[in-house]
């Protein structure tokens, strides 16, 4: 891996921070991009401190132009370009209507155009060089929708969408391959980064997940390209749940958010870092993981899995 030059996007905090650190480990040449270029250049240093050689290259992930640029440099600074990582993502909560129609508008430049914008600008590098890694991070929100975020599961679904169209336009290309990760709900600072329009204190639906587990997935895929990768339990649940019992994980999903806005605390609305980038969360970890022991949480999947089989049931009855 200490040949080949990885392109990583929102590497300033979260996942995107812990995949620059591991990949730093393995002495790959960096070329990190996010909106903060001061958050930006210290992960830099850090990669550089751990014997990778990395740069920083400020890109807006909602512009064409900036997209282009990025992938020009990365090309430039490592005489080609083996791997990218669509990883930059936003998050906007709230009813469809009191969500500001731009926020909405920039949750899908950034999660939707910025995967497509970067794989166009990236695949002629990929064929010209005959090879080239693309990967999706496009988290369990592509299998399974989220309500109060209708923005961000329409980008994500969407995601999923072009990446599978995709591989069938490069199924000549055996050596260019798109491969598409789906995490469960991780420990990062994005739900502190998010928009919201809710009116309460908001925090991630548990279990959570480590990043770094996310991290050393993107080494293995690199690796070893796969086509689909998903990572924690709780990621293949919902999407078999999904899968199996649309209507009934809709209902149950919508009625845990409800009740959870009715007791949490409030606040007020903020368009967090969708429009604008925000000075905080720049660590990789957002604080929200406790320890949970390996029997408790087989214990709470196979609880989940119950509930939802027993709760399919009797929607089946009723309807």
């Amino acid at each position: 891996m200490n040949t080949q030059t990885i392109v990583i996007t929102g590497a300033s905090s979260g996942v995107g921070k812990a995949m620059a650190l591991v990949l730093a480990q393995h002495g790959a040449k960096l070329v990190l991009a996010a909106r903060r270029e001061k958050a930006l250049n210290e992960v830099v240093a850090e990669c550089n401190g751990l014997g990778a050689i990395a740069i920083a290259v400020p890109t807006d992930m909602r512009s064409v132009e900036s997209i282009q640029q990025l992938a020009k440099k990365a090309n430039e600074f490592g005489g080609g370009i083996d791997v990218w990582i669509n990883n930059a993502g936003v998050l906007a909560a709230g009813p469809l209507e009191e969500v500001p129609a731009e926020v909405n508008e920039d949750v899908i430049k950034t999660n939707l155009l910025g995967y497509m914008h970067s794989a166009h600008a990236v695949l002629p590098y990929f064929k010209q060089q005959k090879h080239g890694i693309l990967i999706n991070n496009i988290s369990v929100g592509g299998w399974f929708p989220t309500p109060y975020g209708a923005a961000y599961t329409a980008s994500k679904f969407g995601i999923r969408g072009f990446s599978e169209s995709l591989k069938g336009e490069l199924s000549e290309y055996p050596n260019i391959h798109i491969c598409d990760l789906y995490p469960g709900f991780l420990d990062t600072p994005g739900m502190q980064h998010a928009a919201n329009y809710t009116g309460k204190y908001l925090k991630p639906a548990p279990p959570v997940y480590d990043p770094y587990k996310v991290a050393k997935a993107v080494v293995q895929v690199i690796n070893d390209p796969c086509s689909r990768t998903t990572i924690g339990a709780t990621s293949t649940l919902l999407k078999l749940a999904f899968q199996l019992f649309p209507a009934v994980t809709r209902t149950i999903t919508s009625s845990v958010i409800r009740k959870y806005l009715k007791q949490a605390d409030a606040t007020e609305h903020t368009s967090g870092n969708i429009l604008h980038t925000v000075h905080y969360g720049t660590s990789v970890e957002g604080g929200w993981r406790k320890p949970v022991s390996k029997g408790t949480k087989a214990g709470l999947i196979a609880a989940g899995v119950a509930g939802l089989f027993i709760g399919a049931l009797l929607f089946n009855k009723r309807h």
